[in-house]
């Protein structure tokens, strides 16, 4: 399998801020202790460098590293081979960077079963990390993810507009709202990069068209959008998927599998790491760009909180400029927040374009 996502090769690139990065990963993030054992999983298709760098970092916080690649599988989400399921199952610290993650496999659930802190970096290259970790005031942006956390909760009736032809109503109904990009604070409990919250609505309130128009992956073809993919929505489910060549590939893909729950709306997120202005075909950056939202189908982890159901696989799409309007109060106007206190946040955290008083 052959990736085309422009990719610095060169060993000596932004080596020392590499170095910045992980070891923030390993230190802040993942709170890696002395003694404990931190495994590193990467694919064929995973950037060694930031292999190498992450286990480099646990090591010198006191961590006893180990480092695991394998294959690139065809496919998100599928059984690893055994000897790397036992090895994930029995970690303190698992910090996976495969391109084809394992996350919502029983291998997966076996880990949080055991008490691993887990963290889905899938495709993490140098960029990334430098970006989205090294260059980025963490807790700030933490902050902004639980204020972002309370103004959902508080919340009942969510609608999603944008100028694509979007228009997604749901309620809440009391669901809670994950903050997937936090810290590593407890076992068992499974975070992702920062800059993100997830939830689901409801799922048999969801109803109208998403389009997605700016990443959409797996499967492994597509990533970034060249043309809009419609999804219309009935009770959380897709009805009808229409669009261009990427959304055929997407709708023989979803049926490939042979799996009703593949059709089932998992989650959405809003995405706010400010390292990422714009789509760059790496699904981890693109589901946090500033300002978008992204939706998961297929599999839905019980760390959501919503009805918890497994499929076969799952898949991330991204919409950049959304409209979200909360029980009729706009929270954010075509990819801008227009909340005040979200506004002072951003401001807080240095993002272009909230830094000065007007608007």
């Amino acid at each position: 399998m052959e990736l085309n996502l422009g990719i610095e090769t060169r060993n000596e690139y932004l080596y020392l801020e590499l170095m910045k990065g992980a070891m923030t990963l390993v230190k802040d993030v993942m709170l890696v202790k002395p003694g404990e054992n931190v495994v590193i999983t990467g694919d064929t298709s995973s950037d060694r460098r930031v292999m190498d760098a992450v286990s480099q970092a646990a090591y010198a916080v006191g961590g006893i590293p180990a480092v695991i690649t394998y294959a690139t599988a065809p496919n998100a989400c599928m059984e690893p081979p055994a000897p790397i399921g036992s090895a994930v199952s029995r970690a303190d610290v698992w910090i996976e960077l495969a391109y084809s993650y394992i996350m919502h496999s029983q291998a997966f659930r076996d880990s949080l079963d055991f008490g691993t802190r887990y963290i889905c970096l899938t495709g993490m290259d140098v960029e990334m990390i430098v970006k989205t970790v090294a260059r980025v005031d963490y807790d700030a942006m933490i902050e902004l993810g639980e204020y972002m956390k309370k103004s959902l909760e508080e919340a009942d009736e969510i609608v999603v507009k944008a100028q694509n032809g979007t228009d997604l109503r749901a309620y809440n109904k009391g669901r809670k709202v994950r903050h997937s990009g936090q810290k590593a604070t407890r076992k068992g409990y499974p975070i992702m990069l920062g800059g993100q919250i997830s939830w689901c609505p409801a799922e048999e309130t969801i109803e109208g068209k998403l389009v997605f128009d700016g990443a959409l992956w797996p499967p492994l073809s597509i990533g970034k959008l060249n043309a809009p993919v419609e999804l219309l929505f009935k009770e959380g489910r897709i009805v009808q998927i229409s669009g261009g060549a990427q959304a055929e590939t997407f709708h023989a893909w979803l049926d490939g599998f042979g799996d009703e729950n593949m059709y089932r709306l998992a989650h959405y997120s809003l995405g706010f790491n400010p390292g990422v202005p714009a789509v760059t075909g790496r699904i981890v950056e693109d589901e946090r760009v500033f300002g978008c939202m992204e939706f998961g189908i297929g599999s839905q982890g019980k760390a959501i909180m919503g009805a918890f159901w497994t499929a076969a696989s799952h898949t991330d799409g991204t919409l950049l400029r959304p409209t979200i309007v909360l029980d009729g109060k706009v929270f954010e106007q075509d990819g801008v927040y227009v909340d005040e206190g979200a506004r002072n946040l951003c401001k807080k955290l240095g993002v272009a374009g909230y830094c000065s008083e007007s608007r």
